[in-house]
């Protein structure tokens, strides 16, 4: 039996610029997905999948490993993709599945399926760790995006994350706020389509030069990286949100929590997922601000970032 594991993921700075080159800082997660794989000779030139989440079983699949096609499953949508990523991966490595057993693939996913911290990047990192294949030109193949969540997927501590000439540059750093206590990822209850979200922004990037906005997030995202200051931190973030509201034309997170004693961050896709909340209220009462407005999933910033 083969075991593979792969991080879960916030992006901290660099959202949607990121795709045109901006430098981001992202942080791996403690929680992330693994996958086992077994064999076993009953040549009947199956895969069999079975997926669960935190909650329990998640859906299962069987499928050809020669043509990719769906035999049965209780979710057809996710079993297509599915065949679609094997045959992406087979294209990209024609040795793999050539003997006659059937393949058994497992997945557990450790975090909420709809919180939005990377179950799909972590499957096609796993994937690619299988496989032994490019887990960056995989996701070009499948899912499109940026990279930096498939960077995330191995990496040991955060990173600095930049496409030069479209190639990502990976740089780990020792990124250990001193103030890390008083920062909070919170839940909005509600999922955005990464995918969507990166191909309407690359439409809009088209028709309008963001090159003074990718410096200055540039800039914000090695500021981020080297500052002690809580309060500098702040600030950051702050000139962070209010260049991104400028270009992707989105009121400001904070405008719904403007009596927040704080600073607020959108990460990732605006308008889903979770966001970063970096205040010096006590943590009871920073759970009881946000309870009050039904956000009832608080991590806190330690308890998740590698």
């Amino acid at each position: 039996m083969n075991k593979f594991h792969s991080n879960g993921k916030f992006l901290l700075s660099g959202e949607y610029l990121v795709l045109q080159g901006a430098k981001a800082l992202a942080l791996p997660l403690k929680l992330g997905q693994s996958l086992e794989v077994k064999t076993i000779d009953i040549q009947e030139g199956m895969i069999h999948w079975d997926a669960y989440t935190t909650k329990g079983f998640w859906f299962a699949a069987i499928f050809s490993k020669f043509g990719f096609t769906v035999h049965a499953s209780d979710d057809m949508d996710k079993a297509d993709n599915l065949c679609k990523v094997f045959q992406e991966i087979k294209s990209l490595n024609p040795n793999i599945l050539q003997d006659k057993n059937d393949y058994f693939f497992t997945t557990r996913l450790e975090f909420d399926k709809d919180w939005g911290l990377g179950s799909s990047s972590t499957l096609i990192s796993l994937l690619a760790q299988w496989a032994d294949v490019n887990p960056y030109e995989l996701l070009k193949r499948t899912m499109g995006g940026s990279g930096y969540d498939i960077a995330c997927a191995t990496a040991s501590k955060p990173i600095t994350y930049q496409l030069i000439n479209g190639k990502p540059v990976v740089k780990e750093i020792d990124f250990k706020p001193a103030f890390s206590e008083k920062l909070y990822f919170v839940y909005q209850g509600h999922k955005q389509s990464s995918g969507k979200e990166v191909k309407s922004f690359k439409e809009r990037a088209k028709t309008i030069d963001f090159s003074k906005e990718i410096t200055e997030i540039s800039e914000i995202t090695e500021n981020l990286t080297k500052t002690v200051s809580f309060d500098e931190f702040c600030s950051l973030l702050t000139r962070h949100e209010a260049i991104m509201i400028r270009v992707l034309e989105q009121p400001p997170l904070k405008s719904y929590y403007s009596d927040f004693q704080g600073v607020i961050k959108s990460l990732g896709a605006w308008g889903g997922d979770f966001f970063l909340a970096a205040t010096e209220l006590p943590e009871k009462e920073v759970k009881e601000y946000f309870g009050k407005k039904g956000l009832d999933v608080m991590l806190k910033y330690n308890d998740i970032v590698l």
